[in-house]
């Protein structure tokens, strides 16, 4: 078992992860189209990263590596048809629920987790499923939860408009009866039945705002159209991009033709998105609600983050997949309402005097709340959740501690001030990001390099440009460099020997067998 500190003294930790949501359909980010001010009040109380981006922006090799603490070149989890293995354990690949419930807590995954098979634990001790809209056959406990009703899950298809206004209609069902309600409801049940008998780590996973872009009425309703943000224009440079993105999405998953897709199109999906941002909201504000009946609120921190981004129009694009801002950049809000707490507990400052206790508050409080424009990943929040608890973080993971978390915990080195750069990666693509600058690489040959603070919007491809020719060299070598090493990790459980085994007598005996699968760590 991890040691660390006693786990009664140790923080409930609370994981709101959202599917395919922008930063800047958040008001707390900027946005003018909704206010979201339950979200708002969870960056109010902790530090909100105007920074942080998916290394890989599809769901399932997101989600692993967020499982994992590991880039997903090393996990092999590339796309959305591969899966961490069964063997992961063996490997020296612990998931961080497995890690928190070893060190006391009680593990919940409520909602979508996108697990192969879906039912599987992966160390999450009490599990609510609803898997996202798309997956209408699986028999989850959202599935049960309809059926009592007297109800079923339905495909986009089968809601008028569908095709018209490319995936954007409104719901057949009620909201009561929807997935990000019963996703928000059952997670409230979970804090009401076993929130109060010792410190709990939850995760949960809202199907929404992903298409279909399907909100009640009442929350359309609330949206104001002339505050939506333009789509980002296409420049261009990514035809064959943009060809697997239609072709993609004519799949029976979704079926929508986004080959004509024009500006008025484009508005209406992104004024249901909105909804759906707005009903997630909602359903945070009755999360905290049920924390703050409980006596709960000072004790727990809540992270909210997403998946991915959804390009909802921009570069002509819809969904995600790619390194353009809108696809890989993420919410990332630290919520540390109890935060006093949690450093008093692990530095002993209750035995201090009252004025000082409050004077050493006050210090950390200054420090780590407010907005961050430190350099941070998605699977940043992996390491976050295990410092936070007291559990040690593995070698060899690649997450790290957020900063406003390694501050508080007192965590020296570079998780303290964020990332001098990131890099990204999926099976279709490559990118590396470092001050302002971001190549990308894509497997259909196309490659793009933007500097950001000059070119927000990824118009100018300066990839071919002579001028900034010394630039992409330097960036395509570290990208390549850091590649062909994590080549090398992602094979580790292959490894026959780390040190030289000539001189080994037990290796030159016959009947020698080599040790499989090799541990991370394993000398």
């Amino acid at each position: 078992m991890p040691e660390g500190p006693d786990p009664q003294s140790r923080p409930n930790l609370i994981f709101i992860l959202a599917d395919q949501l922008r930063p800047d359909f958040l008001s707390c980010y900027g946005a003018r189209c909704i206010q979201t001010p339950h979200i708002d009040s969870l960056a109010a109380s902790g530090t909100r990263y105007d920074r942080a981006y998916s290394e890989h922006p599809v769901c399932v090799p997101a989600r692993t590596s967020l499982l994992t603490g590991m880039h997903a070149v090393k996990t092999g989890v590339l796309d959305n048809g591969l899966f961490l293995r069964p063997d992961h354990r063996d490997c020296g690949v612990p998931t961080w629920s497995e890690l928190l419930a070893e060190a006391g807590y009680y593990t919940a995954a409520i909602g979508k987790m996108h697990f192969y098979p879906w039912d599987a634990r992966l160390g999450f001790q009490y599990r609510r499923i609803a898997e996202d809209k798309r997956w209408q056959y699986i028999r989850d406990d959202y599935y049960h939860y309809l059926r009592a009703h007297g109800e079923r899950k339905y495909h986009g298809n089968e809601h008028e408009g569908y095709f018209k206004n490319k995936g954007a209609i409104i719901n057949r069902l009620p909201f009561e009866l929807q997935p990000d309600h019963y996703v928000g409801q059952e997670a409230c049940t979970f804090i009401r039945e076993y929130g109060t008998e010792g410190p709990f780590a939850m995760m949960v996973g809202f199907p929404g705002p992903h298409c279909p872009y399907d909100p009640a009425p009442e929350f359309l309703e609330q949206v104001d159209w002339s505050a939506l943000p333009e789509p980002v224009a296409n420049s261009g440079d990514t035809p064959a991009v943009r060809a697997q993105n239609v072709a993609g999405n004519k799949g029976s998953w979704n079926g929508v033709d986004y080959g004509e897709f024009t500006r008025e199109q484009k508005l209406k999906i992104r004024a249901h998105y909105a909804a759906l941002v707005k009903q997630i909201d909602h359903e945070v504000g009755q999360i905290l609600e049920t924390l703050r009946e409980r006596g709960l609120l000072e004790n727990t921190v809540v992270i909210l983050a997403a998946d991915h981004g959804d390009y909802l129009g921009d570069h002509d694009l819809i969904g995600k997949g790619q390194f353009y801002d809108s696809s890989f950049h993420v919410p990332l809000i630290v919520s540390r309402p109890g935060a006093a707490v949690v450093a008093d507990a692990r530095e002993g400052l209750d035995q201090g005097t009252a004025v000082e206790r409050e004077a050493i508050r006050s210090r950390r409080s200054a420090s780590v709340q407010g907005a961050s424009d430190a350099l941070v990943t998605l699977t940043d929040v992996t390491a976050s959740l295990l410092t936070l608890a007291g559990v040690p973080v593995p070698s060899h993971m690649d997450s790290r501690p957020l900063p406003d978390v390694a501050a508080t915990a007192g965590t020296e080195g570079a998780g303290t001030t964020g990332r001098e750069r990131i890099i990204g990666a999926l099976g279709g693509g490559w990118m590396i990001q470092e001050g302002p600058w971001r190549l990308s690489k894509y497997a259909t040959g196309e490659t793009l390099l933007f500097n950001l603070e000059d070119d927000p919007q990824e118009q100018r491809n300066l990839a071919a440009d002579t001028g900034h020719a010394e630039t992409y060299r330097d960036l395509d070598a570290r990208l390549t460099t850091w590649m062909m090493g994590a080549m090398v990790q992602s094979h580790y459980a292959q490894r026959v020997y780390v040190r030289d085994l000539s001189q080994q007598p037990d290796f030159g005996r016959e009947g020698w067998q080599r040790t499989y699968p090799r541990a991370f760590g394993d000398a």
